[in-house]
C-alpha cells in the first residue's frame, strides 16, 4: 500500500504560478507511474500530467507547454510546477500513484486562480 501527502496548493492570480508537491510512501518500490489529476466544481476527475518510473512524461493538453511534472527517485517525491496558471486550472489537484495491482490517491489540494 502506498500512501500520499500533497503539498503547495493556494491562491494565485492569472498567470502565476505554483508548485505542488506529493510525498509518497509505504509500499513505494511498486509505484510505475506517478501523476496529478484534477477536479473542478461539478466536472469529472481528469488527468493532468504522469510519469513513469523511466521517466517519460504525458500531459493533458490544456496544460501543454505551462507545466511539468518531475520525479525524484531518492526522495520518492513528484512535483508539479505550474506556470501561467489560468482561471480555468481552478480545482482539487489530487496525486495518484500506480503499481501493477492498485491504484493509490492523495487527499487533495485546492487550487485557485482568480484576481
Amino acid at each position: 500500500q502506498v500512501q500520499l501527502v500533497e503539498s503547495g496548493g493556494g491562491l494565485v492570480q492569472p498567470g502565476g504560478s505554483l508548485r505542488l508537491s506529493c510525498a509518497a510512501s509505504g509500499s513505494i518500490f511498486s509505484i510505475n507511474v506517478l501523476g496529478w489529476y484534477r477536479q473542478a466544481p461539478g466536472k469529472d476527475r481528469e488527468l493532468v500530467a504522469a510519469i513513469t518510473s523511466g521517466g517519460s512524461t504525458n500531459y493533458a493538453d490544456s496544460v501543454k507547454d505551462r507545466f511539468t511534472i518531475s520525479r525524484d527517485n531518492a526522495k520518492n517525491t513528484v512535483v508539479l510546477q505550474m506556470n501561467s496558471l489560468k482561471p480555468e486550472d481552478t480545482a482539487v489537484y489530487y496525486c495518484n500513484a500506480a503499481s501493477s495491482t492498485t491504484v493509490s490517491w492523495g487527499q487533495g489540494t485546492q487550487v485557485t486562480v482568480s484576481s
